[in-house]
């Protein structure tokens, strides 16, 4: 049974900063592309970044500039997110892309 953790999120003040984490657990017999996404109240979710099997990323662009994605060993990925600003209020969650398999998803509030 192969599960996604994310950890990282929090209250954070606007231009503020925070890193988001991604662990896959279970056994995966290859190296997926691994993709963040974000759920705001009352809105649909939405991809924030995608990071390729060998590491290149695309982002949406409210949050090109700002945002980096990365992976660490296998099917680990990390968001750092910078100048956080008030819209990026959300539940922000994991994907294990391909085999669509979602993490649990973290919060992350940006106010002053």
């Amino acid at each position: 049974q192969v599960q996604l953790v994310e950890s990282g999120g929090g209250l954070v003040q606007p231009g503020g900063s925070l890193r988001l984490s991604c662990v896959a657990s279970g056994t995966i017999s290859s190296i997926y592309p691994m993709g963040w996404y974000r759920q705001a109240p009352g809105k649909q979710r939405e991809l924030v970044a995608r990071i390729e099997k060998f590491g290149t990323g695309i982002y949406s662009d409210s949050v090109k500039g700002r945002f980096t994605i990365s992976r660490g060993s296998a099917n680990t990925a990390y968001l750092q997110m910078n100048t956080l600003k008030p819209d990026d209020t959300a539940i922000y969650y994991c994907k294990l892309e391909q085999l669509g398999i979602w993490g649990q998803g973290t919060q992350v509030t940006v106010s002053a």
